[in-house]
């Protein structure tokens, strides 16, 4: 079993980890409302950080979705930090899942497809940390409309390349897996964009609830890697220094016509073309 199965696992650990220690930083210094709370106010008399007593008062700006969450310091040094890490996480598991899948199988308009949405999805992500909402809420709306589309249209690219290359039992288990993960973060992320566009001060928190949720499978079916991860070679890092390609000890050597016959003379006549 190969080494290279920690590398999807840890970034759902520490991403995971990461931003709910954001969320705890935010509530201790009284950021953010906690996420048990229903109960908002149009307008308070004083703000949040400045409220003492056990029944706090809160307002729309404190609905704690994870960018608001990561907005004011210290916890927005560690939001940065966190996003930042892990879009450099995003970019060398889809990147090795690209490469593993042409060192195994082929390389074929699914690969590349989602090697394509996972890197754009790391860019959005450098943008939603490094720019808060209450400080460039342009930007960092932009982040989010580039990361959150792409990371779903990843993980339906990668569900759909799994049933394809799916060939024992346990891949199509995998194959389930993901199909499953990716059905509840669809709904998730649905659910979220429909209630945050609402004036309902109940269907607001449910929005930063389904956010939560949305960011939480997205990290763990990149944890699913650790399956495909755990039988990869120094091979894989061939192909990455070949660009993409096979070499002569790929797979095409593998391939043969439809009539099952192999020409003896092909290789030279390619050589000569």
């Amino acid at each position: 079993m190969s080494l290279w199965m920690i590398v999807p696992v840890s970034l759902p650990a520490l991403t995971i980890t990461g931003i709910w220690v954001v969320y705890a930083m935010a509530l201790y210094n009284q950021h953010v409302c906690p996420v048990e709370n229903w109960m908002y106010n149009q307008s308070c008399e004083e703000e949040l950080p400045f409220q003492r007593g056990p029944t706090l008062c809160c307002t729309l700006d404190n609905v704690p979705l994870i960018s608001k969450c990561g907005t004011l310091p210290p916890e927005s040094c560690f939001f940065s930090l966190i996003c930042s890490t892990g879009s450099f996480m995003v970019m060398v598991i889809v990147l090795l899942r690209y490469a593993h899948v042409i060192e195994k199988h082929q390389n074929c308009v699914l690969n590349t497809a989602s090697l394509s949405t996972g890197w754009i999805c790391a860019a959005g992500l450098i943008i939603v940390g490094n720019f808060q909402v209450d400080n460039a809420k342009v930007l960092h709306y932009v982040g989010a409309g580039v990361a959150f589309p792409t990371s779903m249209l990843f993980v339906c690219l990668q569900s759909a390349l799994t049933y394809r290359l799916a060939k024992t039992q346990a891949e199509y288990a995998v194959g389930h897996l993901r199909l499953a993960m990716s059905l509840m973060a669809l709904i998730a992320l649905v659910l979220s964009g429909v209630f945050f566009v609402q004036e309902s001060f109940v269907l607001q928190h449910a929005s930063a609830i389904f956010e939560w949720v949305f960011c939480v499978i997205i990290m763990l079916f990149y944890g699913t890697f650790a399956f495909e991860f755990g039988g990869m070679s120094s091979t894989t890092m061939m192909v990455l220094a070949r660009g993409g390609a096979l070499g002569p000890g790929g797979r095409e050597h593998k391939m043969e016509p439809l009539g099952g016959h192999t020409n003896a003379h092909q290789p030279e006549s390619l050589s000569v073309l």
